[in-house]
């Protein structure tokens, strides 16, 4: 009778503290942040977009906040993940550019990464979708900053490919014979004919009905990544290829029959097929019972995309993607070049029963600010040395929110500075340019001559800020000073790898 209460007793004690451990180990918020590649700023319907239709993007809106001035890291691919991944602006983080002299950097060993942070913290850590910050016999490779589970692309040059030869799982390539040779460059980068059910028939593949596309196989192993770790925190990077070019989409659905040229019924269709596996994202949560459990971001990684429309437009009176969809940004800049719109893009935040539903932001931050919110969402401090701030009480309405007196941007040794209202622009250390977003969102008058003592605080952060990479040459860094320098560093030359799958 005393062994059997003392037996009792104990598997009392020890199913609580299970049970404790367990409620403990659930109770951290699950995060995902979706980011979109080339998103123009009127795509979706949230910003405003009629034609394609957007309704689980809608969703994240209706059911969250938007951000009308959310900023990207930079203005192409990435560098802006690299900030997105450190926390780092681009005066301090690791890759500072797609290339430089037909070289790809990586993230180096030591490396802190939203995900590395995060899988300290307990968090299962997964990747599906475009890396962009490492081929595979460099060190930076996902499961080697963090992530227990990667999928998709590593060289953002084979991402173009949406019917690839491979993609990886962790370090392994999956291999897709049933693609034949679509990969190969003239058969990718050419119009692909559609069939008259709107089915794409992709050049060198020898049956269509067969053919993997790669959003479609790396959107679904996201999902099993959900469902194995719905019973521990998880942080989820859907880092979707959709919808930068080439352009192709294995049906163009509901815009099949409209009558509109091919190029802009495939930009809508992969936006659209973008949505749709959002909607499986958010009703697989719901079926989980993880909904008011998962901090849910999206965004575009850069500024408005000239688009692929080289392969269609023949003359300059044909309308561009951006133009066709009225969804070009509210201020001057885009893709690759380094004024506001360049990094201004589409935000959106949703967390049911934590923000609330509807709401407008005008509130400024940047894709270096969310692995400090990340943090604090997990209940741990960031490192010291980072840009961002945690944007978590303008999330939750809730706490002090900490400001950034200003952001800073460098692409192609341009630097840029927002400052409250005022963005400064400087090409390559010449003049510093100074606008009036509030008054002059298209940055069209140069106030500079105007505010003097604004433009020489803002050369002040800008020559702060920037610390010089052995990588790419710093602003008015000419190209024999940056050989002299490197030469000094004993840096030896670097491989061309730009396909160095």
């Amino acid at each position: 009778m005393i062994r059997t209460k003392l037996f009792l007793f104990v598997f009392y004690f020890v199913f609580i503290g299970a049970s404790f451990a367990q409620s403990t180990k659930k109770s951290k918020p699950n995060i995902i942040f979706i980011l979109s590649d080339d998103l123009n700023w009127g795509d979706t319907g949230p910003f405003g977009q009629q034609k394609i239709k957007t309704p689980n993007i809608d969703r994240l809106a209706s059911e969250g906040i938007k951000f009308t001035e959310a900023y990207a890291g930079n203005a192409v691919c990435a560098p802006s993940r690299s900030c997105l991944m450190q926390g780092l602006h681009p005066g301090h983080a690791r890759v500072r550019d797609n290339s430089y002299s037909s070289y790809r950097e990586s993230l180096q060993p030591g490396d802190i990464t939203v995900a590395s942070l995060l899988k300290q913290a307990g968090y299962k850590t997964g990747l599906f979708g475009k890396w962009g910050l490492s081929n595979h016999d460099q060190p930076g490779i996902p499961t080697n900053m963090g992530f227990d589970e990667f999928f998709g692309y590593l060289n953002q040059q084979q991402a173009h490919n949406y019917y690839p030869q491979f993609l990886y799982h962790n370090t392994t390539r999956v291999y897709y014979p049933e693609n034949g040779t679509h990969y190969k460059i003239e058969n990718y980068t050419k119009p692909n004919p559609y069939d008259s059910d709107g089915k794409v028939l992709p050049l060198g593949v020898p049956d269509p009905s067969k053919a993997k596309y790669a959003f479609d196989e790396y959107a679904g192993r996201s999902l099993d990544f959900v469902r194995k770790n719905k019973d521990q925190p998880f942080f989820l990077y859907l880092a979707y290829t959709i919808p930068h070019g080439q352009l192709i989409v294995p049906d163009l659905g509901i815009y099949k029959n409209e009558n509109w040229p091919i190029q802009y019924k495939q930009w809508a269709a992969m936006i659209t097929r973008m949505d749709t596996e959002i909607g499986k994202l958010l009703s697989l949560l719901k079926t989980l019972n993880l909904d008011d459990n998962t901090l849910i971001f999206f965004a575009g990684d850069n500024g408005n995309p000239t688009g692929h429309d080289r392969e269609y437009i023949k003359d300059n009176s044909t309308p561009t993607i951006s133009q066709f969809f009225q969804a070009e940004p509210p201020t001057r800049g885009k893709k690759g070049d380094s004024y506001d719109g360049a990094f201004r893009v589409p935000a959106l935040a949703r967390w049911p029963g934590h923000i609330k539903p509807g709401q407008v932001s005008n509130f400024t931050w940047a894709f270096w600010d969310f692995l400090p919110t990340a943090a604090e969402v997990a209940g741990i401090t960031p490192p010291k040395k980072i840009d961002g701030v945690s944007i978590l009480p303008t999330l939750l309405q809730a706490g002090k929110q900490e400001q950034h007196e200003y952001f800073y941007w460098e692409f192609e040794q341009n630097q840029a500075v927002r400052y409250g209202k005022w963005f400064a622009h400087n090409k390559n250390r010449g003049n510093t340019e100074l606008y009036d977003l509030s008054n002059d969102p298209k940055q069209s008058v140069d106030l500079s001559a105007k505010y003097p003592g604004i433009v020489n605080h803002i050369n002040d952060i800008m020559t702060r800020e920037h610390t010089p990479s052995d990588v790419w040459p710093s602003p008015g860094e000419t190209p024999d000073a940056f050989q002299a320098r490197l030469k000094r560093l004993n840096v030896k030359p670097r491989p061309d790898n730009l396909s160095n799958y």
